[in-house]
């Protein structure tokens, strides 16, 4: 026996038609360098409809790859929706990857057009020759002075929808299943995979960041996504900010810690995220604006240090909550909100359960295997494993088949890499990558927990931990640190620090002082590029 329910797609028209229709007054706000502007989704939506023809006219097939170059902006949410609700897909293209990895990325998807912004110009064009599907490139004014190129395929974004009719009527996506957008992985070691999200799986996981124990997104709400929106659909927001009807902010090409706080004080920002090293760049100003209307500060990307988050909380009355996934999972796939079994903790203990990764948010199933032998892990808090995940809006494979299927299982979950344990209640607390951890004496030591430890040291900015070979003990931990500005410390004083903190046998066998700790495109530790630094660094 069949539902007798409509059969209708769930898919990102719904989603413009929504916003257009009932939260046509609500502002869409952009930082830029001729300063701040704002707009209404009512005039957001008419520029959306311009931009569908626009596809049209410029003879993107009808699942072209659009790719955007683009900071946080509403032009980029044009895009946002323009391409999937025209049955095209949405390519967002990471600002901060080498050339080489660009290049490879825009071939590999087989991208048609690139929207770029002006800014960024310089940064694209050089490559632009090796780009060989690419027809057209269409620059987005944004104040900046950069050179625009005197070329055919050259065009001004706004010259183009203003030579554009709206599209008239309502979009429609027969297939929800059919591709909505593509991001690329940024991971360190070999070309980035491809992974395709559906119609079905962003409004799916759209619907999740409205929830109460998700982001809690609403009408009412103030949002400003810092987090990329060239990576991993900027976690969602976006989509979700439409879906409730929020206010939205965007802060542009303007990353700095100042910047971003201006906007959040002057905005009355109520939700906003980031990764870890975001939130430690200002945390320093914290006390230089009026942040009382901030509710919910996202942090996601990494495991962020518990000393950071409970900072957060002495000074503004609210921690970092903390969310984990990848470009895999959409990425949302937990998240640390409180649950009522915290309520008779201490407050020592509340301080753990808000540095952990929280539990997974509805219809996202996890599990914890042993890499060696495949063994499922209870979830008791003692035991770690590998975190499988499976759902809705989890990737079943990369796009082209890239990498052979190694990271998914027979039973078809996705193989994550990332290690955790987790308790009853199933509260991830993330150990490290798979290939982070160091192996000393046939016992692991989790380098993110340690890099948490010596975090916690007041004149102490950053710190990575890197495994390094040892003649008896196979690998042992080398401290890579960051003193924060005017400060001296000693490698003995580290020591001493972590002492009482944690085992003796996860104490450093040696710490190394740099001036910062490098990081991947979307603001990670990059650890490989430290085992490059530090090769041949021996532990005797």
């Amino acid at each position: 026996m069949l539902g007798l329910m409509q059969d209708r797609p769930l898919a990102l028209p719904h989603v413009f038609h929504r916003a257009e229709q009932l939260f046509g007054h609500k502002q869409i706000v952009t930082a830029t360098a001729d300063g701040v502007q704002t707009t209404t989704i009512a005039d957001w939506a008419v520029r959306v409809r311009r931009l569908a023809t626009a596809l049209d006219r410029l003879g993107i097939s009808s699942d072209g790859r659009v790719g955007t170059f683009c900071w946080n902006t509403a032009a980029h949410l044009e895009l946002y929706m323009a391409a999937p609700c025209t049955g095209r897909v949405l390519h967002t293209l990471n600002i901060r990857l080498f050339p080489e990895q660009l290049t490879y990325i825009a071939n590999h998807a087989e991208d048609e057009i690139v929207f770029v912004d002006r800014s960024l110009l310089p940064l694209l064009w050089p490559h632009q020759d090796k780009m060989e599907t690419v027809k057209h490139f269409v620059v987005i004014e944004d104040g900046a002075d950069a050179e625009i190129p005197d070329d055919p395929r050259v065009l001004d974004y706004d010259r183009l929808l203003a030579e554009s009719e709206p599209f008239a009527g309502r979009f429609h996506v027969e297939d929800e299943n059919s591709a909505a957008a593509m991001c690329y992985t940024s991971g360190t070691t070999g070309n980035p995979k491809g992974v395709v999200y559906s119609h079905r799986s962003t409004v799916l996981h759209s619907l999740i960041s409205l929830t109460a124990d998700a982001a809690g997104l609403s009408e009412r709400d103030v949002v400003m996504p810092i987090v990329p929106m060239f990576h991993a659909n900027a976690w969602g927001l976006p989509y979700g900010c439409l879906l409730a009807g929020s206010t939205i902010v965007f802060p542009g090409p303007n990353m700095t810690p100042k910047a971003i706080l201006e906007l959040l004080a002057a905005h009355k920002v109520t939700v906003t995220g980031g990764v870890p090293t975001i939130w430690m760049g200002a945390l320093p100003l914290l006390g230089d604006y009026d942040l009382s209307h901030l509710r919910t500060l996202l942090c996601g990307g990494s495991a962020a240090p518990k000393s950071l988050s409970e900072a957060y909380r002495e000074k503004l009355g609210i921690p970092l909550l903390h969310a984990w996934g990848m470009t895999e999972t959409s990425p949302i796939a937990t998240m640390s909100t409180p649950r009522s079994h915290h309520d008779e903790l201490t407050e020592d203990q509340r301080a753990n359960s808000r540095a952990r990764q929280g539990q997974s948010v509805p219809l996202v199933e996890l599990r914890l295997v042993d890499p060696d032998t495949g063994e499922e892990m209870p979830w008791d808090d003692e035991h770690t494993g590998e975190i499988h995940a499976a759902g809705p809006w989890i990737a079943k494979e990369y796009y082209r088949g890239e990498g052979g299927g190694a990271q998914y299982t027979e039973d078809g979950w996705l193989r994550t890499g990332d290690v955790a344990a987790a308790d009853r209640y199933g509260y991830l607390r993330l150990v490290d990558r798979t290939k982070d951890l160091v192996k000393s004496g046939g016992e692991w030591i989790s380098s993110v927990e340690l890099e948490n430890e010596i975090m916690a040291h007041p004149k102490i900015a950053e710190a990575a931990v890197i495994a390094i070979p040892h003649e008896r003990w196979v690998e042992r931990p080398l401290a890579c640190v960051v003193l924060k500005p005017g400060e001296t410390l000693t490698a003995e004083e580290v020591i001493e620090f972590l002492t009482p903190r944690v085992a003796k046998w996860w104490l450093p066998d040696a710490v190394e002082f740099i001036d910062e700790v490098p990081k991947t495109s979307v603001g990670k530790f990059s650890k490989k590029t430290l085992r490059d630094k530090f090769a041949g660094y021996t532990s005797s």
